[in-house]
Parts: structure tokens; sequence; C-alpha cells
């Protein structure tokens, strides 16, 4: 929280509703985004200390993951993407990958020596309340609204790659989703481009 990155909490809030409403049309979509308003999910940062580790990161974050993605897609498919991979899809895998993150930061002071002063600073940490994992954790709470394809499932189970702490456990389980799925593939590079690209690191 230390970093001067500043984002446009109601203007990021606007911007990601836009592009849900446009796209996700699905059964339950409805009742999502409002459990996605009554939440911090508009406030919270992406990370403790990362990427976009600031007030209302985590919607600015999954907004560059989808215009990654959707940029990746048409990279990959042509002018004819839309048979491929439909907008719904995207917009489902890039807004939503992070959904795992509702609820889970908190607000703590630590002493910061400044100036030769010690000042009490605000930083974020972690209280997990429920500990799921991360990928398979949004696919938990977004099933719980609506019905994701296998596809989109795959792909946001797996969007952290190799950062993952089940790859990090020595699952191999993650190279058959990449071979078979390539959405899958193309979510974590548009993860991992909006992260250390687009955004501010602390």
């Amino acid at each position: 929280m230390d970093t001067q990155t500043k984002v446009d909490v109601q203007g990021n809030r606007e911007k990601f509703i836009e592009i849900f409403e446009a796209n996700i049309q699905r059964e339950g979509a409805v009742a999502l985004l409002e459990y996605l308003k009554s939440s911090d999910f508009f406030t919270a940062p992406a990370s403790t200390r990362f990427h976009m580790a600031v007030e209302g990161g985590l919607c600015f974050h999954s907004i560059n993951v989808y215009n990654r993605l959707l940029s990746l897609v048409k990279l990959e498919y042509g002018d004819n993407w839309a048979e491929t991979v439909l907008p719904e899809t995207i917009a489902i895998c890039g807004l939503l990958h992070d959904v795992c993150k509702i609820d889970m930061y908190v607000t703590e002071l630590r002493n910061v020596k400044v100036d030769g002063e010690w000042e009490k600073r605000p930083y974020f940490t972690i209280d997990e309340k429920l500990p799921y994992g991360h990928g398979e954790k949004s696919v938990y709470i977004i099933n719980g609204f609506l019905r994701l394809t296998r596809e989109e499932a795959i792909a946001i189970n797996w969007h952290m790659g190799s950062f993952d702490d089940r790859v990090k456990g020595g699952s191999y389980t993650i190279s058959s989703a990449y071979r078979k799925f390539p959405l899958a593939v193309m979510l974590h590079m548009a993860d991992m481009s909006a992260s250390y690209l687009d955004e501010e690191r602390n």
C-alpha cells in the first residue's frame, strides 16, 4: 500500500459492469453480478505486495486480463475468432478468473521508519475465509451462480500456471490441461501479461 499507484475505482467498476452485461448472458449471470456488487470485488487489491496492491486493484487487473485475453484469441484465430471462442467465454474467463480473491484481503498497520521517525502505515494482508485454493476456488464460486463450460472451468482452474501451488507441489496435470485446452494457455498468458506488463508492481 506504500505504492503511489492510484486507480479509478468507480470508473473501473462501471467499465467492468459494462463488459460483463454486454457479454455474459448465461442463466445466473445477474445473480453473480449482484454478488460481485455486494462484495469487496471492486475495491479489493489484486495482491498484498506484488501487482496492484492498491484499492480497486482486483477489478483493474480483471479488466486488463480480459483485454489481453481478447487480443490473444483474436491473434490466434484471426477474423473468425468468435466461431472458435465465444465472446461470453472470454468475458467469463478474463473478468472472473480471480473472484477467489473476494473478501480475502484485510488492512492492518505496521511501523515504518520515515525520516528517522516511526510511523504507522497501512498494508494489506490475507485473512482466508474460504481456504479452497486459487483457480479452483474461482471455479467453485462461479459455479455457484452459473454453469461453466468444461473449457472455461479448466482455463480458470489453471490460470496461475507454474505459480499454482499444485504445480509447485509436483502435479503434472497442468501439462495435460494446456495440451487439451488452448484457452487455458491463453488465459495464463493474459494473466501474466497483465500482471507484468500492464500493472505497477510494489
